[in-house]
């Protein structure tokens, strides 16, 4: 899908390898002196040639770097970032077998290392939604707007449960602080047992020390997002709602975690708001390293489209939860 002009916007087309080891730790190479991001680690790889596919050029780029010859490999994502004049595209592909005796052709420093213990802030930009990718959760399920009964939540908490939901917004825009605090609270039991992260859908500050005082994440409405100049504390996880620049960037200059950003598609629940669709959602995730959720009438089906525009992955509600 073509969604930039290149007369507007000149395109630097750059591949990235993802090399798992049979440890299941990854390697990361070292910026050399001298280039953007020197001294950050990234996942190594470069520009494509004319002509070339981002399987040839990784192919050509991995050879060139690290003196090795890769086998099949597996597309991941597609990342967009918005640089000074230009904007840059990075295909992510994951490699799991190769062959010749890896090391740095170019004198640039190696590191194999635990998912887990990668610091994203000292690597690229454009590499980060890739990391977050690999360890994070891929969907992202919000609870239907009308629950009125502690009954009905635990009914749509062992759906999702059983649906394999790993995180989960619990969205109650409707409910005063009393009528929500004790959904709140049986949510936060239920989730902690499934292994499920939870986030409190937060729209002012009562709701914000709920979401603290229980010991879990918030996701923070666009409004209340923009009031905020830190983040908040005490809170496992702070996810930002946003619907444009501005927002996307407030929210990672503050230190959110991630964004969902929507509506991609025209929704029932808010039939007259201009939907972004997946050129206007790739155009705005440009601009922030955050990971970011695609939302607006998506559902898990859409992960592949979602990963080809950069999202992290898609979140919703109705294309999530079972109508039985």
């Amino acid at each position: 899908m073509q969604i930039l002009d290149a007369e507007v916007d000149p395109v630097l087309h750059v591949v990235a390898g993802v090399l798992v080891g049979d440890d299941g730790r990854v390697l990361l190479a070292q910026r050399l002196p001298g280039r953007q991001h020197a001294g950050l680690w990234e996942f190594p790889g470069g520009k494509l040639e004319p002509g070339e596919t981002p399987r040839t050029a990784l192919r050509r780029e991995l050879h060139e770097e690290l003196g090795i010859d890769i086998g099949a490999s597996a597309e991941l994502i597609r990342v967009p970032q918005a640089q000074p004049g230009r904007t840059l595209w990075l295909d992510v592909l994951q490699v799991t077998q190769w062959q010749g005796r890896l090391r740095g052709r170019e004198g640039q420093a190696l590191n194999w290392q635990p998912l887990a213990t990668i610091d994203p802030l000292q690597m690229p930009p454009a590499d980060r939604p890739a990391l977050a990718l690999l360890r994070e959760p891929h969907t992202y399920w919000i609870t239907p707007p009308q629950i009125d009964s502690v009954a009905e939540l635990e009914r749509l908490l062992r759906c999702a449960a059983a649906g394999g939901a790993q995180r989960l917004q619990l969205r109650l825009p409707g409910l005063a602080l009393a009528q929500l605090q004790p959904l709140a609270e049986r949510a936060t039991r239920f989730c902690t047992d499934a292994a499920i992260e939870l986030l409190l859908n937060v729209r002012d500050r009562p709701t914000l020390a709920l979401s603290a005082a229980l010991g879990i994440g918030a996701q923070l409405a666009q409004p209340f997002l923009l009031s905020l100049q830190s983040r908040p504390e005490r809170l496992s996880r702070v996810g930002a709602s946003c619907h444009d620049r501005d927002s996307l960037q407030h929210a990672e200059r503050i230190g959110c975690d991630f964004c969902l950003l929507s509506p991609v598609q025209r929704t029932m629940t808010h039939p007259d708001a201009n939907a972004l669709g997946w050129s206007g959602f790739a155009a705005l995730r440009a601009h922030t390293a955050l990971p970011v959720y695609a939302m607006g009438g998506l559902g898990p089906v859409d992960l592949s489209s979602a990963w080809r525009m950069g999202a992290h992955g898609v979140a919703g509600i109705r294309g999530f939860w079972s109508t039985d």
